[in-house]
């Protein structure tokens, strides 16, 4: 299940990562090359693209949450790290029988 949400997740990065790139910026770069008959055209393309981009943007973000939640139980440690640490009787000095 890992391995398909993760396949997913990067098929969804990419597919967003293009429709940014496809999208047309919002400044019209200065105004070259820009006609009344072609904005009107380019609002509707852009509605949907920003659309598409916002979904694949909300799934991709959900696909991510999901993979967060499934290796978080992988993660889950079974002890402490206090339990792991043992003394060790040979390293510490002995104090003499004997005092004279």
């Amino acid at each position: 299940m890992e391995n398909i949400l993760l396949v997913l997740n990067i098929i969804l990065a990419v597919i967003l990562v293009i429709l940014v790139l496809v999208q047309k910026s919002e400044g019209g770069a200065l105004g070259i090359g820009v006609s009344q008959e072609s904005f009107m055209f380019s609002r509707t393309a852009g509605n949907f693209m920003t659309k598409a981009t916002s979904f694949v943007a909300i799934l991709f973000i959900i696909c991510s949450l999901g993979l967060t939640i499934i290796s978080r139980g992988e993660l889950t440690p079974s002890s402490s790290v206090l339990d792991t640490v043992e003394e060790k009787n040979e390293d510490t000095p002995k104090i003499p029988d004997n005092n004279n």
